[in-house]
């Protein structure tokens, strides 16, 4: 046994130095940095301060660029789930051919880079865009609709991106379910709404929590999506990390809201594998 353990931490040692070089050391070095003060026409200086991290908390400009990031992580989520549980049960139970056709179609997008997926959306979303024309064409509306910019254009373009992610970790759990559970559940005249919702609803719980959390955590850190279909106005996390290491030069700013991001989906994880664990126990 120890032979077998000591065998598997050489084989996970490449990978876990890989880690510490390219993620953990960057991590630890930005964590100074984010306790120097910033002053705008000199520079960082050697003094010590948490108000980059204070601000974030009591400023009204920076709370609300979270609350926005969270309403659209959580948005994102839930309108990506609502939309692929349904397919994912129909290509869970369909035959191999069409099983393999639908999955297909599904990770076809993701083949296309994130940028032209963004431009698409781009021309189809603008004040003069297809949509915004036809409307305008068919007499619906007699000024565009703003679609960009805003909650709306982002949490739209950001669920078509990230549709695939959760229909992939929605199918194996769904197949898991045991067909003989849900049988014995029909023979004891449980209608398809109670062998749903008691049944393959908690059984397939793992993949639930497991695509809601991958979906998050892209949401929340995405930056090229949201930079596209935001604007420079309608800022994210992502955007306004971006905006302090590269545009204002604050980095201690940009440091301290980086840590807060990765403290924000370190309780988001956290939170939802205790949820796992309790529907795990009642399942």
């Amino acid at each position: 046994m120890t032979t077998r353990k000591t065998n598997g931490a050489l084989l996970a040692s490449p990978l876990l130095l890989l880690l510490l070089l390219v993620f953990v050391a960057p991590v630890l070095l930005m964590v100074p940095l984010s306790l120097h003060p910033y002053e705008p026409g000199t520079g960082i200086s050697s003094g010590w301060t948490l108000a980059n991290y204070t601000s974030i908390v009591t400023d009204e400009y920076y709370r609300e660029v979270v609350v926005r990031t969270l309403v659209l992580g959580f948005g994102v989520t839930l309108i990506c789930l609502l939309m692929d549980y349904p397919l994912a049960c129909y290509i869970a139970n369909a035959g191999p051919k069409i099983r393999l056709a639908l999955t297909m179609l599904v990770i076809f997008p993701m083949l296309l880079n994130l940028v032209v997926r963004s431009f698409g959306w781009i021309a189809l979303l603008a004040n003069r865009g297809l949509v915004n024309n036809l409307l305008i064409d068919m007499g619906l509306i007699e000024r565009p609709i703003k679609m960009m910019f805003n909650l709306f254009g982002l949490l739209v373009g950001m669920s078509h991106i990230f549709l695939p992610f959760m229909v992939l970790m929605l199918v194996p759990a769904i197949q898991a379910v045991s067909k003989d559970v849900q049988a014995a559940a029909y023979t004891l005249a449980a209608s398809r709404l109670r062998v749903f919702w008691s049944v393959t609803l908690p059984m397939s719980a793992p993949g639930i929590l497991s695509g809601s959390i991958l979906v998050f955590v892209l949401t929340i850190s995405a930056l090229v999506t949201p930079r596209m279909l935001g604007g420079p106005t309608y800022k994210v996390m992502a955007t306004l990390i971006y905006d302090d290491f590269l545009q204002t030069l604050d980095w201690p700013a940009g440091a301290a809201m980086s840590f807060t991001l990765t403290l924000l989906t370190l309780v988001v994880i956290g939170l939802s594998s205790r949820m796992l664990r309790r529907w795990g126990g009642h399942a």
